[in-house]
């Protein structure tokens, strides 16, 4: 009977820092993709402004575009892990 009860307890005790944990690391999926997304719109940016310039080749400005999302990619698994 006592170890049944203080399982239990145990249990009441372990389980709102589990729930918070959970709430945490969804917050920092939550802010990694918004890292992501921000990354791949400054890219798209960065090409049609390079494209609308003209002061490079095309390659030249894809490059850029990819340069941009690699590090908009490595900011989100920093902020993740």
């Amino acid at each position: 009977m006592k170890k049944g009860l203080l399982a239990l307890v145990c249990v009441a005790l372990l389980a709102p820092s589990l729930s918070a944990q959970a709430t945490w690391r969804g917050e920092k999926r939550q802010d990694a993709r918004d890292i992501r997304q921000d990354s791949r719109e400054q890219g798209r940016d960065t090409k049609q402004e390079c494209v609308r310039n003209n002061n490079q080749s095309n390659a030249s400005c894809r490059h850029d575009k990819r340069e941009n999302r690699r590090e908009g990619r490595q900011e989100a698994r920093d902020e993740k892990w």
